[in-house]
């Protein structure tokens, strides 16, 4: 089977999952969920009001309907109008989408290269006094809460040091960047301990494959062996890895966004949260999951590229 070929069949294979997921959104959002009417008129709200409130948001028409409006939001990105703000909710994800990237981007090259290069250098020295510290280490920054980093970070780089932005955002280059430096360098520290812990467990696992012992035997260097074949075969599960972080950076960050006061994706959906925004929080729930599976797809393309043993199938 071409390259071709397996993208459009799984590209097919796409839709059924599609339609499934967007079937549990409608499940959840418009069978499980309370009543948003309640929320957004109180409890004194009279029957009446209620249902004009129903036709107003278009909750009273057919199930099917409303079920086929979803699959359609997740086709054609037209997610409606939010009910709080009476915006366009793709104009607000456009929005949004630019300060989330602008933490979310080089968070995701400076943590993964981070982790990747550290990696590489304990499972080269493993077993010495450097894996083991760094192995400490790592488990340690995972132990604290993401929340007690950025409390830290604020009171002690910005409040008392006053080296970065408190909170805050300024659109345009190069304005936003003083109010990202000090988020991007907190997840970084946030993000570095698993990831690391993640790549060093891979790249243990082919450095003690017949392989190597074999590269070893013919009088091949460690640090060829290191690099041009253990991180080679390696790459399909970090290549796993860091794919399927994409649709999460596009989504951003909710509790730094939160924090540092920064408009976007994030904040967008926990201000829809608090505001019983149900249509921004159903977008976001279907962008996400469009995303996710999207970049499933492309991870499935791509081992074949990292790996020729990998056939398409």
């Amino acid at each position: 089977m071409n390259m071709y070929s397996y993208i459009l069949r799984r590209l097919l294979y796409v839709i059924p999952v599609i339609l499934g997921v967007c079937l549990i959104i409608f499940v959840l959002f418009n069978l499980v969920a309370p009543d948003p009417a309640f929320t957004l008129l109180g409890k004194h709200s009279t029957p009446e009001q209620i249902a004009q409130l129903h036709h107003e948001l278009g909750m009273d028409r057919p199930y099917y309907v409303q079920y086929f409006d979803i699959v359609k939001s997740a086709f054609t990105f037209d997610f409606g109008y939010s009910w709080s703000s009476k915006q366009s909710i793709w104009e607000m994800i456009k929005l949004g989408a630019i300060p989330s990237l602008s933490i979310t981007v080089p968070l995701y090259f400076i943590s993964n290269t981070l982790s990747i290069a550290i990696a590489l250098l304990v499972a080269f020295y493993r077993g010495t006094f450097l894996d083991k510290f760094v192995l400490v280490f790592t488990i340690s920054l995972m132990s604290i809460s993401s929340m007690a980093y950025i409390l830290f970070g604020q009171w002690f780089f910005a409040y008392k040091l006053g080296w970065f932005e408190i909170s805050g955002y300024e659109h345009g280059f190069p304005e936003f960047i003083p109010y990202v430096i000090l988020p991007v360098l907190l997840y970084t520290v946030i993000e570095i301990g698993p990831a690391t812990r993640f790549f060093r467990t891979v790249i243990l696992d082919e450095i003690y494959q017949d392989y190597v012992r074999t590269a070893r035997a013919k009088g091949v260097g460690e640090t060829l062996i290191m690099f041009k074949h253990v991180l080679k075969n390696a790459m399909v599960p970090i290549l796993t890895f860091l794919i399927i972080e994409i649709p999460f950076l596009i989504l951003g960050l909710i509790l730094v966004e939160t924090f540092f006061s920064i408009p976007g994706l994030g904040g967008l959906t926990v201000k829809a949260i608090n505001n019983s925004d149900f249509p921004v929080i159903k977008a976001m729930t279907v962008l996400s999951a469009v995303g996710f599976i999207v970049f499933n797809v492309l991870t499935d393309v791509l081992y074949t590229v990292v790996d020729p043993r990998m056939r398409l199938k």
